[in-house]
């Protein structure tokens, strides 16, 4: 399938969950890829598996929340593949914490990593947009971006954030043919989560939150990445400005 020939993608959090299977999905698509992230050997793991399949794909080491790493993310991946217009950010950080428990040091690191992150990113790849004549932005936020839940205080703030940003750039860019949509997922198997499940009391605060789930099963990355595809694709040409539930129904109640 061609979904996403002649685009050419930069996916932030690129090594591993949501962020390799949207890669992967991406270039199967036909897009040129540049996986960013923290650490190289990840990102060289994906690159590697996309190029056994036929595809073209980069890795960057880019830290999110530094404006200079973004800026030559940017640069790198539009110097590789000839331009850039589509970004996704995917990075993103949890905690599980009230306001009266976390650490002053902890909410800042939330909110860096999962909204200053999106801003920088998306700063810094608008100029390339314009060379290509438009382009898209998929925010990777949170259902815990459009509702709350015990124990996320800084991690709903910080999605809800990211929800925000996404409807606010998509009326300041639609003009521009620049769109910016927002994929806000329930639970997901990635390895950020993976420790929350941990031993006896983890097993069971697995099943007590699959059970909230209507259709009786937690999220895969390739769910994230099924969409993603779409928002990114000119299928989803006139959609702009949406946050998404992606939650097995879970919002629905």
């Amino acid at each position: 399938m061609n979904r996403l020939a002649g685009k050419k993608a930069l996916i932030t959090g690129g090594g591993s969950g949501i962020g390799k299977a949207t890669a992967l999905a991406f270039a199967a698509e036909g897009a040129q890829v540049a996986v960013t992230g923290r650490r190289l050997e990840p990102l060289r793991a994906v690159v590697a598996e996309i190029d056994r399949k036929g595809g073209q794909a980069l890795a960057v080491a880019c830290d999110v929340t530094r404006a200079d790493d973004a800026e030559r993310a940017v640069r790198e991946t539009a110097k590789r593949f000839g331009g850039l217009n589509v970004l996704v950010n995917n990075a993103g950080t949890l905690s599980v914490t009230t306001v009266e428990t976390i650490s002053e040091e902890e909410w800042d690191r939330v909110m860096t990593v999962n909204i200053k992150g999106p801003f920088l990113m998306s700063r810094a790849a608008l100029p390339e947009f314009r060379r290509a004549g438009g382009g898209a932005i998929v925010n990777v936020g949170s259902i815990l971006g459009l509702i709350g839940l015990k124990d996320r205080a800084a991690y709903c703030a910080s999605k809800g954030g990211v929800t925000m940003l996404t409807k606010a750039m998509a009326l300041d860019h639609a003009h521009e043919r620049i769109r910016v949509n927002c994929i806000c997922p329930s639970l997901v198997e990635t390895e950020l989560v993976a420790g929350i499940f941990e031993g006896e009391k983890g097993a069971a605060m697995r099943s007590a939150r699959t059970a909230t789930i209507p259709v009786g099963r937690i999220g895969k990355p390739e769910d994230v990445a099924a969409l993603a595809v779409y928002l990114a694709s000119e299928e989803a040409s006139w959609v702009t400005g949406v946050a998404m539930p992606l939650d097995g129904g879970l919002s629905a109640y």
